[in-house]
């Protein structure tokens, strides 16, 4: 038996979903414990693409069991949306394959209404680039009371009080303070007891059926979503998104006990990409930084956003070994390194006569650090066919080995292309 939590550990679209899918092969449970749609997960299988927003990508197994835990917000729509796809692929969602915590909580339209209007109305290097999904909101309502949990759908009249009164708030916010257009109650509740009743069947205590799971020796895999920069409490805040992206939530927005945790991979680009505003310090604006960005594809897999792309950075990668306790890297992206000549690694930074080893978390003095580098040569053959360590480059393999001593932590999962084979599994953390 083993649980095992991934994490990213830069700004997000790390490959999470890739890795993710590789180690489902050995897991039975399948976790996602928090975040929203604002987050997407790439994967290719059999030439054919699969986008997951909200359902863990452990569905395309038909003899796994997904769940997704408390701690993610959910637009039903959205995941309506996403059942309806992977049936038209021949893969339906059943409540077999698929369970969602009760209180799990709702993005509402005037979520989503907030969202955007909020974010129109901020100023320049003041925005924070969010994705308009409601988000921010949602999570704001659930610290502030006021959420509406996906299990209030099945009380009637308690779905109905609560929409009341939070219809009525966020209308006066959204036509005095944001002078924009208000929402439907009854639009809004017609439509969510249609989502009531097709959801219904899925709804249950995702903490209950775990502990279960672990008692019966079942191996689980739990999904984060985004990355540690991102974090609400740990990351470049306030370009930041609104839940703990860290390993340690991955116990709280799924209800199961820390002590239980057997390991945690972290998965590290090759290089560093941003989707957004907010500090960036080794991000490329030459000709280099744009070739990796059309290389490696670095488009938004939410919002198709083009990324912003830099060197790699060990200072983040460290804070992230630090911040989720991880016992494994996870090497993505390796190929698109290749034809580069020489490469570097961002090591430590320095602002104001001052060296960091960590991000500033004085968001001014983050914006203004400058990376201080080590240069390391690049090699010039294309990876995608390697199947082992032995088949990578020489060059390839010291930069690897380099990682791990910066970091002080063992490589254990390296890719070299988005296909499934392409992907060279070093140390099963499920083995053993």
């Amino acid at each position: 038996m083993a649980n095992v939590v991934v994490v990213g550990t830069q700004w997000g679209d790390e490959g999470k979903g890739k890795i993710v899918d590789l180690l489902t092969r050995y897991a039975d449970y399948i976790v996602r414990f928090q975040g929203g749609n604002n987050a997407g997960h790439t994967l290719v299988v059999d030439g054919r693409k699969f986008v997951f927003h909200l359902i863990p990508s452990g569905i395309l197994y038909e003899n796994k069991k997904c769940m997704i835990g408390n701690g993610v917000v959910i637009d039903p729509e959205v995941l309506l949306a996403e059942m309806q796809e992977l049936e038209e692929n021949d893969l339906p969602v059943t409540p077999e394959r698929l369970m969602i915590s009760e209180k799990a909580h709702l993005i509402m339209p005037y979520h989503k209404a907030l969202d955007l209007n909020q974010e129109a109305a901020l100023n320049g290097r003041k925005k924070i680039g969010t994705t308009g999904r409601g988000i921010g909101p949602c999570y704001g309502d659930k610290i502030n009371r006021k959420g509406i949990k996906i299990g209030d759908l099945l009380d009637e009249k308690l779905f109905r009080d609560k929409l009341k009164d939070n219809v009525e708030e966020k209308n006066f916010l959204l036509t005095k303070q944001l002078f924009s257009e208000p929402v439907s109650f009854e639009a809004i509740y017609t439509q969510f007891q249609v989502f009531a009743e097709k959801l219904a069947p899925y709804l249950g205590n995702v903490s209950v059926e775990l502990d279960g799971a672990r008692k019966k020796g079942r191996h689980i895999l739990f999904e984060g979503a985004q990355g540690t920069q991102l974090d609400i409490d740990h990351g470049t805040y306030p370009f930041v998104t609104s839940s703990n992206t860290v390993a340690s939530n991955a116990c709280t927005g799924s209800g199961f006990g820390p002590v239980h945790i057997d390991g945690v991979i972290g998965i590290l680009k090759a290089y560093t990409t941003r989707v957004g505003s907010g500090p960036f310090p080794s991000e490329l604006f030459d000709d280099t930084g744009d070739q990796l960005q059309r290389k490696g594809g670095e488009f938004g897999a939410t919002t198709g956003r083009k990324r912003r792309c830099g060197w790699l950075d060990t200072v983040v990668a460290n804070e992230a070994i630090r911040l989720n306790g991880i016992t494994g890297l996870a090497i993505t992206k390796l190929d698109v390194l290749s034809g580069q000549p020489m490469l570097k690694i961002a090591t430590s930074y320095e602002a104001g006569g001052r060296k960091y080893k960590a991000m500033p978390s004085n968001i001014r003095i983050a914006g203004e650090v400058k990376p201080v580098y080590e240069e390391i040569s690049g090699w010039q053959e294309e990876i995608v066919a390697a199947r082992s360590v032995d088949d990578l480059p020489l060059k390839a393999r010291d930069y690897i080995r380099r990682i791990e001593d910066i970091t002080e932590t063992p490589v254990v999962i390296i890719s070299v292309g988005p296909a499934r084979d392409e992907t060279l599994l070093l140390n099963n953390p499920f083995s053993g």
